[in-house]
């Protein structure tokens, strides 16, 4: 396996975010967003005037939120680290970060003592599984769901990840999102991935890639984007004992 390679999947603009990260660690990365990012212009953000508070379960949710709307006073609920970071930087004061995934976070607003009667506005993707709002509402909480952007594959791969595939070469493939995973296959359905090593955010995205074939899968202790580059370095330094 060249471990000096690593497929970068995520869409922009967190794939050349990822690329910086890599590159510091010595590694190349080759940046091949599986999915892109399109903003729903047909889908309104509704008056926030009656909303606690807002969920952002991506750092793209924070991105597709604040270039729409300047309100920044509300608070904002975020899964990880990195989420939280970018609605920092977007300029929310009231930042309030869980761990884990969506299914965390929901449980993290409820045992808020921070809860009010108005609902939270959930700005995802428009394919977002609605198990957080489904959670959150059995437990007395009113969500709205706002679907402010759609995550559709891609149109083609990346020419130098169509080189390396072509030539059978070894790399490693990081995976941000379970789409993300099913889109990439869909793109590289022609060529055996047996010569990849796969670096999943967390087993559902493991699942996905183990059955396609792939030389093995290693998954993040936890669905965020360091534990995915600490995974990615525990697989080349299992390869290089």
């Amino acid at each position: 396996m060249d471990t000096n390679l690593v497929i970068v999947t995520r869409g922009e603009p967190g794939a050349s975010e990822t690329a910086a990260r890599i590159k510091e660690m010595g590694l190349t990365p080759l940046v091949s967003p599986a999915i892109e990012l399109i903003d729903a212009p047909d889908v309104e953000i509704p008056d926030i005037r009656g909303v606690s508070g807002l969920i952002f379960t991506s750092a793209n949710g924070v991105r597709f939120f604040a270039q729409r709307n300047h309100n920044r006073r509300l608070r904002a609920w975020c899964v990880g680290p990195a989420t939280a970071d970018a609605a920092r930087l977007a300029g929310f004061q009231q930042v309030q970060e869980s761990e884990g995934d969506a299914a965390d976070l929901a449980q993290f607003i409820l045992q808020s003592t921070e809860r009010t009667a108005a609902p939270l506005l959930h700005v995802a993707n428009a394919a977002a599984k609605g198990n957080l709002k489904a959670n959150l509402e059995a437990a007395g909480q009113p969500v709205v769901f706002c679907p402010l952007y759609k995550a559709e594959t891609a149109s083609s791969l990346e020419r130098r990840v169509v080189k390396l595939l072509d030539e059978k070469q070894s790399a490693l493939l990081l995976v941000h999102s379970e789409k993300g995973a099913r889109a990439f296959l869909q793109l590289a359905a022609n060529w055996s991935l047996s010569r990849l090593t796969g670096i999943a955010i967390s087993p559902t995205v493991g699942e996905v890639l183990t059955q396609a074939g792939l030389n093995k899968t290693h998954i993040a202790k936890a669905p965020n984007e360091t534990e995915l580059l600490n995974a990615m370095q525990n697989a080349i330094s299992e390869f290089r004992r």
